[in-house]
């Protein structure tokens, strides 16, 4: 798998990930068939899509980058979709989120292998 594809699955990864979540709010706890099923769905495709990024992403850098991406976009989410916005302290911590994922991705002479 080339490189750029391995980073092509991460980011849909980081996505699927992210419709999950929103549809695990849309779930009412599991109570409400369609959206349960769906988070389910977008989970196991977003660990899938995961995996394959580990062919040439390193393990902690595909991390990162899912993990910190999609904490952003979720954040996006709850306060477009649910109306739920983030304190102060909230938004320093995606900050620090943010900055850490750029150091990771930007300057980590990591190899996948």
């Amino acid at each position: 798998m080339p490189a750029w594809l391995s980073y092509l699955a991460l980011l849909v990864a980081i996505i699927v990930e992210v419709i999950g979540t929103t549809l695990l709010g849309k779930s009412a706890h599991f109570t409400k068939l369609l959206p349960s099923l769906g988070a389910a769905v977008c989970y196991s495709l977003s660990i899938y899509l995961l995996a394959q990024a580990l062919r040439a992403v390193p393990l902690a850098i595909a991390y990162a980058s899912w993990g910190g991406l999609g904490i952003i976009l979720t954040t996006v989410v709850s306060i477009v979709i649910f109306k739920q916005h983030p304190d102060t302290a909230a938004l320093i911590g995606i900050a620090l989120i943010v900055i850490g994922v750029i150091i990771v991705n930007g300057f980590s002479k990591m190899s996948a292998h």
